[in-house]
């Protein structure tokens, strides 16, 4: 396992799942069962060893494919719902 590739991937997704531009999906879909609200300080891309320890239940194998998977099934539905929403810019 590659504890720092799934971090950084983590952290992306989370990052881009907080630009959904309609909230019920984000809380209906990612914010439920994604990643949970405070687990990553918003807009943090950075790893560390600290990052390992405190978001480890990410990373293990079943919880990464599975939070990957709900990513991609959270971006299609935010891409009929409002798309996505970043410094005053909204997809078209």
């Amino acid at each position: 396992m590659h504890k720092i590739e799934r971090l950084k991937m983590v952290k992306a997704m989370e990052y881009i799942a907080r630009q959904i531009n309609d909230e019920e999906v984000f809380y209906d879909l990612w914010l439920i069962s994604g990643v949970a609200d405070g687990d990553i300080e918003y807009g943090d891309l950075s790893v560390s060893a600290k990052d390992a320890e405190e978001l480890e239940y990410y990373i293990e194998d079943e919880e990464f494919a599975d939070l990957m998977r709900l990513f991609l099934k959270t971006m299609r539905i935010a891409s009929k719902s409002g798309g996505l929403y970043c410094d005053k810019v909204e997809s078209k």
